[in-house]
């Protein structure tokens, strides 16, 4: 029995996506639900399993294709017509030419099963230039940034955050939290109740502009950027309002987890109310992080560092954050942007309230 694989169904956003290598033949056994070939589209890398055990028999789109939703790209053949398929595949085997003076040793035989490839990074002499396409994904990445630019009035507003307290905080809980749940106490659950309890004075940095109306939101859903080993992705942490410190760091690890492995789903990367990223962990001290349209704004975290300080008139040693708000200046005033900055580093400063359970 012939078994048809097809494209699985899409988002609305994405039309269409790029073949990437094979990774099995024409010929060879499958088994259900093991990958074929990889799909890339413009926000994330999906698998495309066999639907059902047998042999693949036809290969219908090569590597690049551009494909659609529902698009028929090979066949499999199941049953007792699956062991014929793969004989009539395999060339008869003939004897070894060898030269006439010389005789393999046997234990030199080499093994008949293909050894899988390994990736091998392209060298390039000294002063030779290299050409390659851009990822179907880069491409993407790239296009949204420049409409943001030519779509928003960008507008970037800057403070920094006293971090010792929230250092002492960690230090305190984190052995037990980890102990107790399993999952690393980070500094990125702290932002993002920081993010939704500022939002609950200033909810217009969480709302976004459609047209000629502004769109409220009910809920804070709030994208962590993420640098994968196919580029940045930005999964969705969704209902960020309503979560505990445990589902948060949770979550956020599950979404680092599967961007290394590309596991990553559309649904995992679509919608969002606001952005958070932190350029810290690469040593970034201070940047203006760019919009993620439809959103009107972004925060940036950087790298802690240790500064000299005034404290009640005295210089002392603190380790401080450069935070970075980016914002859209056709919906958010300068005056609500600052505020919104202000109440985040308050938050951050005071964090006890951030540890409680929701």
């Amino acid at each position: 029995m012939k078994i048809e694989v097809r494209i699985p169904a899409l988002s609305d956003s994405v039309a269409s996506g790029t073949l990437l290598p094979w990774r099995k033949q024409v010929g060879e056994t499958v088994a259900r639900d093991e990958t074929l070939i990889d799909l890339e589209t413009d926000k994330v890398i999906l698998e495309i399993p066999a639907p059902a055990s047998g042999t693949l028999i036809e290969v219908r789109q090569p590597e690049g294709a551009v494909v659609k939703a529902d698009e028929v790209v090979a066949v499999i053949e199941t049953g007792e017509g699956a062991a014929a398929a793969a004989s009539a595949e395999k060339p008869a085997p003939t004897a070894p030419v060898m030269p006439a003076a010389v005789s393999a040793p046997a234990q030199e035989k080499k093994p008949s099963v293909p050894l899988p490839a390994t990736p091998v990074a392209p060298v390039v002499a000294q002063g030779e230039t290299r050409r390659e396409p851009m990822s179907r994904l880069r491409s993407r990445v790239a296009e949204r940034l420049v409409a943001a630019q030519h779509t928003a009035a960008m507008l970037t507003t800057f403070n920094e955050v006293n971090m010792q307290p929230l250092n002492e905080l960690r230090q305190r809980f984190k052995a037990e939290f980890e102990v107790r749940h399993g999952v690393k106490l980070g500094y990125m659950s702290f932002f993002v109740r920081a993010v939704c309890a500022a939002m609950q004075q200033f909810p217009v940095v969480n709302a976004a502009i459609d047209g000629n109306d502004i769109v409220w939101h009910g809920d804070i859903d709030i994208g962590i950027a993420i640098s994968s080993p196919r580029g940045l992705v930005v999964p969705i942490l969704r209902h960020a309002q309503a979560l505990s410190p445990v589902e948060i760091e949770a979550a956020i690890a599950d979404f680092a987890r599967r961007a290394r492995d590309a596991k990553l789903t559309l649904e995992d990367l679509s919608g969002g109310t606001f952005s958070i990223t932190n350029g810290g962990v690469f040593g970034s001290l201070l940047s203006t992080p760019i919009l993620n349209p439809p959103q009107s704004a972004i925060l940036g975290m950087h790298t802690i560092q240790e500064r000299p300080v005034a404290e009640h008139g005295q210089v002392v040693i603190r380790p401080m954050m450069y935070v970075a708000l980016t914002y859209d200046h056709r919906l958010i005033d300068g005056r609500d942007a600052v505020q919104f900055l202000v109440a985040l580093k308050t938050i951050l400063e005071a964090p006890e309230i951030l540890l409680e359970e929701t």
